[in-house]
């Protein structure tokens, strides 16, 4: 998706977006973005567009964690990072071709896996585990910010949500009850989840700060998360997911997820 995105707004007049799989046997000492890649069968995803190209100086940089020529506001520079980020957990690498006026075209080689997936071993049906304190949830994306808001709702939370940062700061000052829970983006474009933890933080001190972002935990202590302190769950989560690492972060001692 982030990479059909991209493809889009390099293509402000309109254009081509390819998207095409094969299998590739890749031969040892391959060199990619992310290192040299293991001999094997790969599949290859190759994603194209006949946009405006990206220039060698931007392209050394396309991977780095809140990297982005959009204008403000209109990108975190988490969207390619995430690629990297999901495609280095499966064990593959991206590649990029591309120079100004000619388009660009990302491939990710992704390694073949011969067996399939174990099949359950229970019948044991999971359930979400279900809780009754208030949960504040800011997230600038609109998707992201009802879907968690419907789930926690669902298993009896009280839910307040906010837009922004500065809107979630408000909500903490004005709202009579207690909040047990800040569920935060870290990445918001009046100010990140840090800042906002810590005035709400400030105005109630035994809130527990539970962080959500789309690149990998690396990523999310170097921008500022304290790993000590804080929890983190990544997107894409299910509600199943999301409802557990809440109950885990509501019932954890006080001592942050190491104790």
């Amino acid at each position: 998706m982030n990479l059909a995105v991209n493809a889009r707004d390099a293509m402000p007049k309109g254009g081509l977006l390819s998207i095409t799989t094969e299998l590739q046997d890749c031969p040892p000492g391959v060199p990619t973005e992310s290192g040299v890649l293991d001999q094997g069968p790969y599949v290859r995803v190759s994603v194209a567009d006949t946009g405006i190209g990206i220039p060698r100086e931007v392209r050394d940089r396309i991977f780095e964690p809140f990297f982005t020529t959009k204008e403000p506001g209109k990108g975190t520079g988490l969207g390619l990072a995430t690629v990297y980020g999901i495609v280095r957990q499966a064990g593959g690498a991206i590649m990029v071709e591309s120079e100004p006026g000619t388009g660009t075209t990302f491939r990710v080689l992704l390694p073949v896996v011969r067996q399939p997936p174990a099949g359950p071993k229970s019948a044991v049906i999971n359930v979400a585990p279900r809780g009754t304190e208030t949960i504040l949830i800011a997230e600038d994306e609109t998707g992201v910010r009802d879907v968690a808001g419907a789930m926690l709702g669902m298993q009896g939370y009280v839910v307040l949500v906010a837009e922004t940062g500065a809107e979630a700061a408000r909500i903490a000052s004005e709202y009579s009850d207690p909040i047990h829970l800040l569920l935060t983006d870290v990445v918001m474009p009046d100010f990140g989840g840090r800042a906002l933890a810590e005035v709400v933080r400030g105005q109630r001190p035994g809130v527990r700060v539970l962080y959500m972002s789309g690149y990998t935990d690396d990523a999310v202590i170097r921008s500022g998360v304290k790993a000590a302190r804080d929890w983190f769950i990544q997107k894409p989560f299910t509600p199943l997911s999301l409802a557990r690492r809440v109950r885990e972060v509501l019932d954890a001692s006080c001592g942050g997820p190491d104790g």
